[in-house]
């Protein structure tokens, strides 16, 4: 029981998925079929797992998702003004899962990761930016698996929804800039560069240079705006 529930802790069963079929799990855990009824019959009392009649045993959805849940999340995710509090909020919570994965990720972690850089990277040549903010949102999530800290790794997880919209909300902002998706993509590729080369404080740097870049620009374009709607109003009140 403890050997299932470490594992999605760690994430290697995620909410939702199936688990293996009893015979692999016996076999993997070196235990009676038995014995891992009596543990997933357990974690099923827990709420952990749930059954499916002749479907299996899957995570429940139910696991990390306290904030998604969270009617909160809704009105932060609806309110572009909160955009700024959830940068702060990303920029402590990525910088230290990017120091973390630098030192810690094994060789299957800078494989996974790359195959999530390179979607990424795909997908911003082709300017594809509702496709992009979805690659951006699991490179970054790929980045906290590889930090290997389960606190960490599931609050950013029962973030994700919040987090990719909040993502989605402001390359949509920026990329109405020409040079930005270049520069965007410049800040990533130096993080992925940091990670896979093992330098702890320059990931930790690169998230923050990116978050940074990303405030100032949606700040600037957030004061563009506010002048355009004055001289509109001044207009329209017969001042010109």
């Amino acid at each position: 029981m403890q050997e299932l529930e470490s594992m999605i802790l760690d994430g290697s069963f995620k909410p939702g998925e199936k688990l293996p079929p009893e015979r692999e799990l016996a076999e993997k855990f070196e235990v009676s079929r038995p014995s891992l009824r009596e543990a997933i019959q357990k974690l099923v009392a827990k709420g952990i797992l749930f059954s499916r009649q002749g479907g299996g045993t899957y995570v429940s959805e139910q696991v990390g998702s306290s904030f998604t849940s969270d009617p909160l999340q809704a009105l932060l995710s609806n309110h572009d003004e909160f955009l700024y509090d959830q940068l702060e909020f990303r920029d402590a919570l990525e910088g230290l899962s990017a120091y973390y994965a630098a030192l810690r990720a094994t060789d299957a972690d800078k494989a996974m990761l790359t195959k999530r850089y390179q979607a990424l990277v795909e997908a911003n040549l082709k300017e594809d930016s509702a496709n992009e903010s979805k690659l951006d949102a699991e490179f970054h999530m790929a980045i906290a698996e590889c930090a290997h800290n389960v606190v960490l790794l599931h609050t950013l997880r029962g973030l994700f929804s919040t987090l990719e919209k909040s993502i989605s909300a402001n390359l949509t902002n920026l990329f109405e800039k020409k040079d930005a998706r270049p520069q965007v993509m410049e800040q990533h590729k130096d993080l992925y560069d940091a990670i896979m080369a093992g330098n702890a404080d320059e990931a930790r740097a690169a998230v923050h240079s990116h978050l940074v870049f990303v405030e100032d620009n949606l700040l600037k374009m957030r004061r563009e705006e506010s002048r355009i709607q004055r001289s509109l109003r001044r207009s329209e009140k017969g001042e010109w």
